[in-house]
């Protein structure tokens, strides 16, 4: 019996770059790695370090030029009490609409996760994304509508007579103003309704890896459905919670748009940075205020990955 003969090697670029791949896997997986590191490395990594060192910059307060010279002013401004109290109204801002998120998304991710089943469970899955396929600024500039004077909430409140329930809410001094449209309250209900679905989908998840055995050993051993929620379901679901506030905190923290459409005329901190960089040019201060949610979220994120949060993405 003779030996088969040793195929031929190929002679063409192609085919000798196909062997050299095949042969080696790690220099294959290196090409593919390649474009998204550079991206993550160059464009995202290194602007965000070009942000840091403009943040120690000073602005020369006669001509108006940025001077590259190190410098802490930009952070000694920022502890301004104005400047301080954007960060805190912002910080308190996001924090309202993520406690808000987690008790609303909560009930509709539970009997999504734990009873929806075939098209009602197609159902839910559509209603939770179907705000996120139209544009950002239709939908801002919709609740504008919906929360003005002669919008569609005081158009209801007249109808059914709670008009002076809406007043009294306005009244309030911190969250009121002249109408819904301008005033914190109005703000707070338009974030809540743009990262809703954020908080929604993690949870769900998370509620899904809840496994059927745990609840029924609960039930067996006697505890009440109310008990089982608060010792069995509830802990193993905070992972999605944390998840999903994840979403919630950090697009609050960093949005611009919504406050500046809907909402007093107080900054939140993606305006400040927006009017201190485009309008008065002060980049060293605007970077100063871009490094604020950066090491917020870095705390924040570092607090939810000891919660498992990352488990529920």
């Amino acid at each position: 019996m003779s030996a088969l003969p040793a195929p031929a090697a190929p002679t063409s670029l192609r085919g000798r770059l196909s062997d050299l791949v095949v042969r080696r896997p790690r220099l294959l997986a290196g090409l593919l790695l390649a474009p998204p590191l550079i991206w993550l490395g160059l464009v995202y990594v290194g602007s965000l370090v070009a942000l840091l060192v403009q943040s120690f910059w000073t602005l020369d307060d006669f001509t108006g030029a940025v001077v590259p010279d190190f410098s802490f002013a930009a952070y000694a401004e920022l502890l301004q009490p104005a400047n301080r109290d954007i960060v805190l109204r912002t910080v308190a801002m996001a924090a309202a609409v993520t406690l808000a998120c987690g008790a609303i998304a909560f009930p509709i991710a539970y009997y999504a996760a734990r009873h929806a089943r075939g098209r009602t469970k197609a159902a839910f899955y559509l209603l939770v994304m179907l705000p996120l396929w139209s544009s950002y600024l239709v939908r801002v500039y919709a609740w504008k509508l919906i929360l003005a004077k002669e919008g569609v909430v005081t158009w209801f409140a007249e109808r059914t007579g709670t008009t002076a329930l809406i007043d009294g809410l306005l009244a309030i001094p911190g969250i009121g103003g002249p109408s819904l449209s301008v005033s914190y309250v109005g703000t707070f209900l338009v974030f809540v309704y743009l990262w809703l679905p954020y908080m929604i989908l993690p949870l769900q998840a998370s509620l899904e890896r809840v496994p059927k055995s745990f609840v029924e050993a609960s039930g067996d051993l006697g505890a009440r459905p109310g008990q089982t929620f608060r010792h069995v379901i509830l802990p193993l679901a905070l992972p999605g919670v944390a998840a999903g506030s994840i979403f919630t905190f950090s697009l609050t923290l960093g949005d611009y748009i919504a406050p500046q459409i809907v909402g007093p005329s107080a900054y939140f901190l993606g305006q400040v940075v927006y009017v201190q960089q485009g309008t008065a040019g002060n980049i060293p201060l605007a970077a100063a205020f871009s490094v604020v949610p950066i090491v917020i979220m870095g705390v924040y994120l570092t607090v939810a990955r000891r919660m498992g949060a990352f488990d529920a993405l």
